[in-house]
């Protein structure tokens, strides 16, 4: 009897502890669109570390995942999720309805992002810059712009550049992420096992990028 009792307290402290790690340190997501291809295939599991942005804001080049900001989502969009109690459970799916997005930070807050110099890079503050993650033949962009972003937010965008529904294409509502909306860092590709990779920030990317006061770095 007392091996039983002992038996049952470690499940019930594993599941305790399994729900508290989903609840407030790595939290499961899929990738349901082709926006971030390839860096990120549809139907990827990714988890997420959503102690980063209490930490810190998000550096450029970070993945990220954040809270719907301003209806980018359409009502089919946020419907169109089944939950799966099972692949909730053991991490390989969302806790949620998913009206959350996934997209990579290129401009933080007192950036200015331009579209495009002479050979069709972006430029941030200035410098341009070689986008190593897009696909060869992707253009960083094939919509100009140029915004300064509000301090406290983040301008995005998907890797797919011509397939990404991004800060871009919001220009006449919201087309900034607040800090608020944040729900974390994308590091691990955990399914499917042949997709299985870290996913680390492209520092050299923005290596020589000034920040909105001169001052280089990320």
């Amino acid at each position: 009897m007392r091996g039983l009792l002992e038996t049952v307290a470690i499940i019930v402290i594993a599941l305790l502890i399994s729900t508290a790690l989903k609840t407030w340190v790595v939290r499961s997501f899929y990738i349901p669109s082709e926006s971030m291809m390839t860096t990120l295939q549809v139907d990827d599991r990714v988890l997420v570390n959503q102690l980063a942005p209490r930490f810190g804001p998000a550096n450029r080049g970070d993945i990220v995942v954040f809270d719907d900001p301003a209806h980018w989502l359409s009502a089919a969009e946020t419907t169109q999720y089944t939950p799966n109690p099972v692949l909730e459970f053991i991490g390989l799916a969302p806790s949620d309805a998913g009206n959350q997005l996934i997209k990579r930070v290129i401009g933080v807050g007192g950036d200015t992002i331009e579209c495009c110099d002479g050979q069709g890079r972006l430029m941030v503050n200035g410098e341009s810059i070689d986008e190593t993650y897009l696909d060869e033949g992707t253009a960083p962009s094939e919509v100009e712009f140029k915004v300064t972003v509000p301090k406290g937010h983040y301008w995005v965008m998907g890797d797919n550049r011509g397939n990404s529904a991004d800060s871009r294409y919001h220009m006449d509502s919201e087309p900034f992420v607040s800090e608020d909306d944040m729900v974390g860092t994308v590091f691990l590709i955990n399914w499917p096992f042949n997709h299985f990779s870290w996913v680390s920030n492209p520092e050299d990317v923005f290596a020589d990028v000034p920040d909105s006061q001169g001052i280089t770095g990320n």
